[in-house]
């Protein structure tokens, strides 16, 4: 007999994410390992038993004091790993959408000291107190969406001291808010105005000082770079993150966002976790990051909201055999805090299956994000579960509304309505 302080009950169906590589490319991404009728187990924070609702009874013991939750006839799915996000900000961009209606480029409001240098004004003006509770407030309601794994980066102070700020902010967030939060450097999201002509001392300072102190002080699993012309070259990119690797930090890149940059082949070549983005990625650098196993961590709703004439490759990047991850790109330029919208995105726009944006969302996420536990739904793994109230997963990304009624991290709510 298992022994559990938790017991999930009714769902019309797990969609479990157990079975099959990770992570998940080409056909394999349709394969949720789905229980019908089930019922979830847990113990300690761990799953401990995975089946049929009718067996539950006789193989599971609840605890003295332990709980049933009834997920109501809805699914169960693992909790989403969002793999890209700016939470750690101050401000907002409000004023800029008539400019972009209007035509206006990210760069273009960017060199009139908008966009990003607006954001990097406000942060760095902000207190450590402000920064933590508008962060926390916004990683709440992901994890109100059904968010249980964030990758959080850096990168709106762009000096040394805000920097290492802003990841030192992270443990704390991740201690208020009950989440998982996986720290990026992305100290090179921009040259800040007082490099202004000189990016390459500016990467200079990175290496030589900044990047130091993050390894160091073990403040960041990644470090990240915004390769595109106008911001970084690939030259001055791949020396960052050379250097990066150097220290034990893995790789990711900002790649070819707005026009082909070379930061996907970039990635290719150093063997980076994930090229983010890609928008303008053609067929052939597709290919080099499948041969080469780059996740490619795609961002619908920034396609959406900033680039509207193109939109997401998730079915290109399927059909190329990369292994595809989803994330929110929360931020003042792409304020989503919702992973289904993601998901409907994912589906809707870059023509994905829902099955497909489920695995993107969870197991594919986590190994874009260096969670190797996160996102499935197994024996042994993290009680990271969220509760839809829907009847099966073809209902994610199908649907636009979809928000969980139970959010559960290592088997505690994180969110309940």
């Amino acid at each position: 007999m298992i022994h559990a302080d938790l017991i999930v009950r009714d769902a019309a169906e797990a969609a479990t994410l157990a079975a099959g590589p990770v992570p998940r490319v080409g056909p394999a991404m349709n394969d949720l390992a789905r229980v019908p009728d089930a019922a979830i187990a847990v113990d300690g924070g761990l799953v401990v038993w995975v089946g049929p609702e009718r067996r539950v009874s006789r193989e599971v013991r609840l605890r003295a004091g332990g709980r049933a939750l009834d997920a109501a006839g809805g699914t169960v799915v693992p909790g989403f790993v969002d793999a890209h996000t700016h939470v750690l900000f101050a401000g907002d961009r409000a004023a800029e959408i008539p400019l972009r209606v209007r035509g206006a480029s990210y760069r273009e409001i960017a060199r009139r000291g908008g966009g990003l240098y607006s954001t990097v004004r406000a942060t760095r003006a902000a207190g450590s107190r402000e920064l933590l509770r508008t962060a926390a407030d916004r990683l709440r309601r992901m994890a109100a969406n059904g968010a249980t794994v964030v990758e959080v980066k850096s990168g709106y102070a762009l000096d040394h001291v805000g920097e290492l700020r802003l990841l030192r902010l992270i443990p704390r967030l991740a201690r208020a808010t009950g989440l998982r939060l996986v720290p990026t450097f992305l100290g090179a999201h921009a040259v800040p105005p007082e490099f202004e002509g000189r990016a390459d001392d500016y990467i200079d300072s990175l290496v030589r000082r900044t990047l130091p102190a993050v390894a160091r002080g073990g403040l960041a699993r990644f470090c990240d770079v915004f390769c595109e012309p106008g911001f970084f070259s690939v030259a001055q990119s791949e020396r960052l993150l050379r250097a990066a690797a150097r220290l034990g930090l893995g790789v990711k890149v900002h790649a070819d966002e707005f026009v082909l940059s070379g930061g996907a082949r970039l990635a290719a070549r150093l063997g980076a976790r994930s090229a983010d983005h890609l928008l303008a990625t053609p067929a052939a650098d597709r290919g080099r990051l499948a041969r080469a196993g780059v996740s490619a961590v795609l961002l619908p709703m920034t396609a959406f909201a900033s680039t509207a004439a193109r939109r997401s490759p998730g079915r290109e990047m399927v059909d190329a055999g990369v292994p595809v991850a989803l994330g929110t790109d929360c931020s003042p330029n792409t304020w989503v805090e919702s992973m289904p919208l993601v998901l409907a995105g994912a589906v809707h726009g870059g023509r994905m299956t829902p099955a497909e944006a489920l695995t993107a969302a969870t197991v594919n996420a986590a190994h874009a994000s260096g969670v190797g536990d996160a996102g499935t739904i197994e024996v042994g793994r993290p009680a990271d579960l969220a509760v839809l109230p829907i009847r099966s997963a073809d209902l994610v990304g199908y649907r636009f509304d979809v928000r969980p009624t139970l959010v559960l991290r290592q088997g505690k709510p994180v969110f309940t309505p």
